[in-house]
């Protein structure tokens, strides 16, 4: 009897080493993927930022397009839709007959509400429903920790995960026969269809990558293989300037183009191959600290999105719309955070450094309200992961998971990363560039 399954896409945008790809595959005769472009993640938030803004928009739409190209390449078509998936799949699946939904496990509210919405519009339906935690190094069946008891302090985290835990091998996806293949009229839109106009990258950027699976993979190739700067990367990544001060692989990440699992063994191997050393090490301890912050955003729910944080700590925040702006706008009294807000800006990229410096500057020097610059962020990031934002901002504000509750005292900072104020110049003074 003849069985079709449907992968729903969501921030696993590759072939590669995806569960849900790897578990339909062979359930099923026939495999369909479908993406959709929410309308609500587009929408304006409550603090006036756009969900989703033009360089997010940008390179997502590279990646679902690089996806719809790989899947092809396996004889699996993608659906891809600009309307709320509740409306859609009702009709989809009168047409299709499917018995079962394959999709990455998300548990943030807005992922899951739109879940619920999914599958209340489908109650007439008998569908089976296949969840896969598919966006860990570490995953939550293998660490040493029930959800609950996560340590609040990274290190601790870090040190049993490095312990007691291995990093599962990647999975393999067969190819489908070529009838698979059905008609699928369906289009990606364009970056003016989801409401921005069509623009040139800054030729300041340090990232002037594109989205999707083959770049991510090339970056790795780049990166590893072909310069080596893996070897170097714990002494360069605090750089400011240029495209190789760190790996840039974040936003391949946020966006699921490529899996913590590959690039971990992607470095082992260049461990055994080139050299082994603090650099290779510290990229692997990069994706155990984006591990925590999403099993601390599992284990506390929507706690990381409110102004008192997973502490429940009260501070008197301000929401001084001027100092906000100004702070957007790169026109503080501070030129170091001025520099990094105004690369954001036209970029939609900042150094993990800057990031550092400039929610330091917003929370404790300005004491406005940390919600407001993790929304900015989340508006502007390319690589915008959302347990990662919210976990670095409330690190930051003293909310989160920092037992110090620290400051940064940004002329230091400058003066010790930016010397002799080379990154300031780029930015401050454009027009000599």
């Amino acid at each position: 009897m003849s069985k079709t399954g449907l992968v729903w896409f969501r921030n696993d945008l590759r072939t590669k080493d995806n569960t849900s790809l790897q578990k339909a595959v062979p359930e099923n005769t026939n495999v369909i993927g479908i993406y959709f472009f929410d309308p609500r993640l587009f929408e304006t938030d409550r603090f006036g930022f756009r969900k989703t803004g033009k360089f997010r928009a940008k390179f997502l739409l590279e990646s679902v397009s690089e996806l719809k190209e790989n899947l092809a390449q396996l004889n699996i078509p993608l659906f891809v839709y600009r309307q709320f998936p509740e409306d859609v799949l009702p009709q989809f699946f009168e047409d299709r007959d499917i018995a079962a939904v394959y999709l990455q496990k998300e548990w943030t509210q807005e992922e899951s509400d739109a879940l619920a919405a999914v599958k209340s519009s489908l109650k007439h339906y008998t569908v089976d429903w296949f969840e896969n935690y598919d966006q860990f190094l570490f995953h939550p069946e293998d660490i040493p920790f029930e959800i609950t008891d996560i340590p609040k302090v990274f290190t601790n985290f870090r040190k049993k995960c490095e312990k007691y835990s291995k990093v599962r091998p990647e999975v393999d996806i067969e190819r489908l026969p070529e009838s698979n293949m059905i008609t699928n009229d369906t289009a990606l839109p364009s970056l003016f269809d989801l409401g921005f106009e069509a623009f040139q990258p800054d030729h300041r950027s340090a990232f002037p990558f594109k989205g999707g699976e083959n770049e991510a993979l090339q970056r790795v190739t780049s990166y590893f293989w072909d310069t080596k700067k893996l070897s170097y990367y714990k002494k360069t990544r605090n750089g400011l300037i240029g495209t190789n001060y760190s790996s840039k692989l974040s936003a391949w990440l946020a966006n699921g183009c490529i899996s913590p699992r590959t690039i971990y063994h992607e470095v082992k191997k260049y461990e055994q191959q080139i050299a082994k050393n603090d650099s290779t090490y510290w990229l692997i301890f990069e994706l155990i600290w984006r591990d925590f912050f999403k099993y601390i955003s599992l284990q506390y729910g929507n706690a990381i999105f409110w102004q008192k944080g997973i502490l429940e700590r009260s501070y008197d925040w301000s929401d001084n719309k001027e100092a906000i702006q100004k702070w957007i706008d790169g026109e503080t009294f501070e030129p170091f955070v001025n520099a990094n807000m105004l690369e954001l800006k036209y970029t939609g990229w900042m150094s993990n450094r800057g990031r550092q410096n400039v929610a330091s500057f917003f929370a404790k020097e300005l004491e406005l309200d940390w919600r407001v610059g993790a929304a900015y962020f989340e508006s502007l990031l390319i690589d915008y992961d959302v347990h990662s934002n919210y976990g670095n901002w409330m690190y930051v504000a003293g909310v989160g998971n920092d037992p110090r509750d620290r400051k940064f005292n940004i002329k230091l900072q400058a003066e010790r990363y930016d010397p002799q104020q080379k990154y300031q110049s780029i930015w401050l003074q454009p027009t000599l560039f």
